[in-house]
């Protein structure tokens, strides 16, 4: 492949950029960043009490309603216009502005909402969906409970049906068992989706969806709905997370979201799904835009986070040059290069991904998209896993390192970044905890493996595989065979291929390791449980690897629809950066298994550092084209005027901005 030319800073305008970066739902997101610019006195004063600010997020939710993008994502039928993938594109841009109230209209939107539209059937839509939609029932969805976070197929309340009354009677038998760190509980629901084990005789099919009402016009609790205040956060204080407990609360039996399985008045069950697994994963199957916007979201606050840093890093000037006597912008040292542009390189490889999962979704889920194939409904819910974990983490790190790249003054919450941390950091375990996801990815990974070889468990295969693979196997004790296996020609930035076999050859020998490892798990009398909690690394480091390869997939198919040559010869960079950056983060395990040299190893880091100097001019451009809001990057730290008097004037008194004695 030609490398092509790098063009100069000026070449490639930030519009152009960003027109790439918008994508196929480039007016959505115009509009939201319009919309966000038009009100930016949204922001709340840091100096809020936590009523106070949950009371200001819910009346920013009502401008949200007054602008309509809400009603863009639902079925026509009830007054939306079925894009969903526009809405989530535009839901994860709320995160240029307040992270408290994207979670607040995550809550109501896409977890309430979605679960009644979803889960639900047309006697749920006519009577509650338009309500959802325009804000006059603020609702939550009650999953997770405080003894089963991530086990939701073995939670404990219970939604008993009592066939005299027609009612089910919803209860929470111990405190172990109740709805924990609930969206909207303390202050605002009014109803909530409930996740119950149902019971009707002597049947118990399994965990189902159930409309709860929790509060009565006035805001009181209804009879038997407990209601408890999760209190002040790390982060996401706007938000009113709570606890719920059903003592016999009582429920008509209409109240059942029953898209996937009813209960006859006589108490008899049915449901178009046999198995009680699959009609598990099915109904889960569904809720997947919740996960996939939490990626969305995640991606946005990292987007913000390096702007601020990268703005800042031009800005701010430390120690002189010898040869100039002048103060070098603290962005010309390699060192704070390396800080922020490979991070930034992956972040837009991850909104190309995000991108692509969006767009997967909904060609699945929008109105008229037709029956949906079981393989791409799972393939969808393993991508958003793998994605979800993998750009949360991503956020984790790189907000914590734009902090540290800003300094004393990125500590200062007036700059926007400890809000920025402190609301992302859960981001990690809500949405399914990142570890968890990790396992369910490499669990389907194993599935479709097997899938491929022989019908039913895959674990069976794991001998053959093992025998497949044995030559790959022993080799790993000796470099120079495998390279002779895999021919090593040499890593430049012109060749991409090379680097793509060495994802993919990764993703392929960690997968057969978790398979060979989980082999013995197959011998009548060995403890199933102990072979796989000893194979819990190797099935991580199998899931992220999948992940690397998807997200290096979508930039690379992104690059190939960029027309404008500048703006594609500048990607082409970003990406290069990128891969080269997830290759140097797993140099280890490369030279473990031979499948580099020490030296070919060494040559990684000098690459790195050359495309670092190279992007190092249009690092301003390349966040620029995110298009995140001046009016939301408003900070002291970026203020032009604080940093020096504008010609011909001299620098303003410091009376005015330091107290003095």
């Amino acid at each position: 492949m030609t490398r092509s030319t790098l063009p100069s800073p000026d070449a490639v305008p930030a519009e152009a950029l960003r027109a790439v970066v918008d994508g196929r739902w480039a007016r959505a997101r115009q509009e939201t960043r319009e919309q966000l610019a038009a009100n930016a006195e949204m922001r709340a004063d840091p100096d809020l009490t936590s009523a106070q600010y949950r009371e200001w997020i819910t009346d920013s939710l009502k401008f949200l309603t007054s602008s309509g993008r809400p009603h863009t994502g639902f079925d026509p039928s009830v007054g939306g216009q079925g894009d969903v993938g526009g809405v989530v594109a535009a839901f994860a841009m709320l995160a240029y502005g307040d992270l408290s109230l994207l979670v607040k209209a995550g809550v109501q939107w896409g977890l309430f909402g979605g679960a009644v539209q979803v889960l639900g059937t047309e006697r749920h839509h006519e009577q509650y969906l338009r309500k959802i939609i325009d804000g006059e029932l603020l609702g939550c969805f009650a999953m997770t409970e405080t003894g089963h976070g991530s086990d939701v197929q073995h939670l404990h309340t219970t939604a008993t049906y009592d066939r005299e009354a027609g009612e089910f009677v919803v209860h929470t038998p111990y405190p172990q068992a109740r709805k924990e760190y609930i969206g909207n509980a303390a202050r605002d629901g009014r109803m909530a989706v409930v996740f119950a084990q149902l019971i009707t005789g002597d049947e118990k099919p399994g965990v189902h969806a159930f409309l709860v009402p929790l509060r009565d016009s006035d805001g009181k609790a209804l009879p038997g709905v407990q209601i408890g205040d999760d209190g002040r956060k790390a982060g996401l204080n706007g938000v009113d997370n709570g606890r719920l407990a059903f003592d016999h609360v009582r429920i008509p039996r209409e109240n059942l979201l029953n898209r996937f399985a009813d209960v006859a008045p006589d108490g008899t069950y049915s449901s178009s799904i046999e198995n009680e697994t699959a009609r598990f994963f099915s109904m889960l199957g569904t809720l997947v835009r919740g996960r996939i916007s939490v990626a969305g979201g995640a991606g946005a606050a990292t987007e913000k986070a390096l702007t601020l840093a990268v703005r800042f890093g031009e800005r701010r000037r430390q120690f002189a040059n010898p040869a100039t006597g002048e103060e070098i912008a603290v962005l010309d040292y390699l060192a704070h290069q390396q800080k922020l542009l490979p991070a930034l390189a992956t972040t837009f490889a991850l909104h190309f991904t995000q991108d692509d999962l969006v767009q997967r979704m909904h060609d699945i889920q929008a109105p008229g998209a037709g029956p949906v194939g079981a393989r791409e409904q799972r393939t969808l819910e393993q991508s958003a896993a793998g994605i979800k974990a993998i750009a949360t983490w991503h956020a984790t790190h790189t907000i914590q390192t734009c902090r540290e790249a800003c300094g004393g003054a990125g500590y200062l919450e007036e700059n926007l970044l400890p809000a920025l941390k402190a609301d992302t950091d859960v981001f990690t375990t809500f949405e399914g905890d990142n570890t968890v996801l990790l396992q369910l990815l490499a669990k389907e990974l194993l599935s479709d493996y097997g899938r491929t070889i022989k019908k039913g468990n895959p674990l069976e295969i794991a001998p053959l595989l093992g025998r497949q693979l044995a030559g790959v196997l022993a080799e790993r004790t000796g470099a120079a065979s495998l390279t002779r296996r895999l021919p090593f020609r040499g890593i430049d930035l012109t060749d991409r291929t090379r680097r793509r076999e060495l994802l993919a050859v990764r993703r392929e020998d960690t997968l057969a390791a978790a398979i060979r490892n989980l082999a013995p798990a197959m011998r009548k009398g060995n403890d199933e449980f102990a072979v796989f909690n000893s194979a819990q690394d190797l099935l991580l480091t199998a899931a992220r690897a999948h992940v690397d390869t998807l997200v290096e997939a979508s930039f690379a198919d992104k690059l190939v629809t960029v027309d404008d040559p500048a703006v594609r010869a500048l990607l082409e960079r970003v990406y290069d950066l990128h891969v080269l950056t997830v290759i140097d983060r797993e140099r280890a395990w490369y030279l473990e298994t031979g499948r580099l040299t020490a030296a070919e190893s060494r040559s990684i880091r000098p690459l790195v550092n050359g495309l670092c100097a190279e992007l190092r001019p249009h690092a301003r451009t390349l966040v620029d084209g995110f298009g995140v809001p001046d009016e939301w990057l408003a900070c002291p730290m970026l203020d032009d005027e604080a940093w020096a008097p504008a010609p011909g004037r001299p620098a303003e008194p410091l009376t005015d901005q330091v107290e003095t004695g």
